[in-house]
């Protein structure tokens, strides 16, 4: 019986936080990040303002409500790769599923990028994502995890999709970018 109860329980703790998110990326949307109070989302999500904040700390956490999702595949990236596979080439096959798809004309893309708060929350996930995987790239690698390399190439992978996005194939151009990171500036201009 506590199985089915703690289930159902997680099961409901689940849609109140994804009615929570989706209430705050339709209000944002339609009318700005910074004309939407987080009483304003609680209440389209018909919930109390402190079930909110059992879900989200702040009210930028409402627009980035799969950051823990997307460091979990990220890791997962490294550390489930096929059998084989280099860590590098299963970051770049990742990246390129995972990060290639958004388009700049994109709500919730013109959203972040309009919004100066959470360009910055962007950054700092991105920052805390970096971390985690350069803890998965040095498990892989049996490198320390705060050795250039393994640090580089997080930092690097983390980056690669701002420059894929502003091009007009994003997944042709990060696949480009970690070509470069396996094989160096001085074959890449061999290959001119």
């Amino acid at each position: 019986m506590a199985e089915t109860t703690t289930g159902r329980r997680e099961r409901k703790k689940a849609r109140t936080r994804q009615a929570l998110a989706d209430a705050a990326l339709r209000l944002f949307t339609e009318r700005g990040f910074d004309n939407v109070g987080v009483r304003e989302v609680a209440e389209a999500a018909d919930v109390s303002l402190s079930t909110l904040f059992k879900h989200f700390p702040n009210k930028e956490a409402l627009v980035f409500d799969l950051d823990a999702d997307i460091e979990s595949a990220l890791v997962a990236a490294v550390r489930d790769r096929a059998p084989g596979q280099p860590v590098l080439h299963a970051l770049r096959d990742h990246m390129v599923h995972t990060r290639t798809a958004v388009r700049t004309d994109d709500p919730f893309f013109v959203l972040v990028e309009s919004t100066p708060a959470l360009r910055d929350y962007a950054r700092l996930m991105w920052s805390r994502h970096e971390k985690a995987l350069a803890a998965a790239l040095a498990d892989a690698t049996g490198l320390a995890p705060d050795t250039p390399a393994v640090t580089g190439l997080a930092r690097f992978a983390l980056e690669a999709p701002s420059i894929a996005s502003a091009s007009e194939d994003p997944a042709r151009t990060m696949r480009e970018l970690f070509t470069l990171l396996e094989h160096g500036w001085a074959t890449t201009l061999l290959a001119q």
